[in-house]
C-alpha cells in the first residue's frame, strides 16, 4: 500500500491522505474545491467545480494515473439542481473516457462545499 501525496492539492484537513494506491489502483479522498494553500475558493458550483477537477488532475498525476484511467467516479453535491452545470465542468474532463459514475445530493459538505468528487483509476506510471 502506497500514500499519495502532492503539494499541488490542498492536504487532508483530517486523519487521511489524498489517497492511497494498491495493486495498482488508486482510490483518492474526496476533494473539495479548497486551493492547495488549504484556501475555499470564491464562487459559485461552476468554480467550485473545477477547482475540485485541478485538485483531482494533481493527485491522479502524484499517483501515477490520469483522467483516462479512472475507472469509478463518486460526485457529492448540496443541491440537485446543479446537476447540469456540473456536467458540463465535468465533461471537459471526461471528453472521450467516460468512466462509471455515482451521483449523490447530501445535506452538508465539508467546509460548506457545494460539491465532492472521489474517484478510483488505474495506475499505469508506477
Amino acid at each position: 500500500m502506497l500514500k499519495v501525496q502532492t503539494n499541488e492539492a490542498p492536504q487532508a484537513i483530517g486523519p487521511y491522505s489524498q489517497g492511497i494506491v494498491v495493486n495498482n489502483m488508486f482510490y483518492s479522498s474526496g476533494q473539495i474545491p479548497l486551493t492547495p494553500a488549504g484556501d475555499m475558493i470564491n464562487g459559485g458550483i461552476v468554480e467550485q467545480t473545477e477547482q475540485v477537477f485541478q485538485n483531482l488532475d494533481a493527485v491522479l498525476k502524484a499517483a501515477g494515473a490520469s483522467f483516462e484511467t479512472v475507472v469509478k467516479a463518486t460526485v457529492f453535491i448540496k443541491d440537485m439542481n446543479d446537476f447540469g452545470q456540473i456536467n458540463e465542468v465535468y465533461a471537459k474532463y471526461f471528453n472521450n473516457h467516460k468512466p462509471a459514475r455515482s451521483c449523490v445530493e447530501v445535506a452538508r459538505l465539508p467546509k460548506d462545499a457545494l460539491i465532492e468528487i472521489e474517484v478510483v483509476a488505474l495506475v499505469k506510471n508506477r
